[in-house]
């Protein structure tokens, strides 16, 4: 067998949902807002994005990865994205990001983040989805007349 020949399957290092990611000029990512949770003022509600940020190590070939958003219903696959890369070592690592836009939650309750690489799943992130509490509008408490002394 030569080397060439050689695949192997990675490691998925680490995978983060977040509202934004931001690069640096010197390369460096900024993850902004971390989820494991999305408050909505109401729903159904559609949102502008979020991102998934995944980091592939310790494999050597071409993979295919997938990420899912699926239904609390766990049959439904809402959206999905589809991001190709390449490992030539196994000292290499390979990152990708996952836009998700405009998804509009139906319901509330945990919907589930797949990250898969050749159809080999590596990870299930539960994300649970809630309406905000609708806050009671407070009477205001009538005001208390000072007395003078005259």
């Amino acid at each position: 067998m030569s080397v060439d020949a050689v695949r192997i399957l990675p490691d998925l290092q680490f995978s983060v949902v977040c509202e934004d990611i931001r690069r640096e000029v010197t390369g460096r990512f900024i993850i902004i807002g971390v989820l494991d949770g999305i408050i909505l003022p109401e729903i159904p509600f559609r949102v502008g994005r979020f991102y998934v940020f995944n980091r592939w190590t310790s494999g050597v070939g071409e993979f295919r990865e997938n990420v899912k958003l699926i239904s609390p219903d766990d049959v439904l696959v809402i959206s999905k994205t589809e991001v190709r890369f390449v490992l030539k070592s196994p000292l290499q690592t390979s990152t990708t990001v996952s836009v998700f836009n405009g998804i509009e939650f139906k319901q509330a309750g945990y919907y589930f983040i797949e990250v898969s690489v050749d159809d080999v799943r590596k990870l299930r992130i539960p994300i649970n989805v809630v309406a905000a509490p609708k806050e009671e509008v407070q009477q205001p408490k009538p005001e208390q007349k000072q007395q003078t002394e005259g």
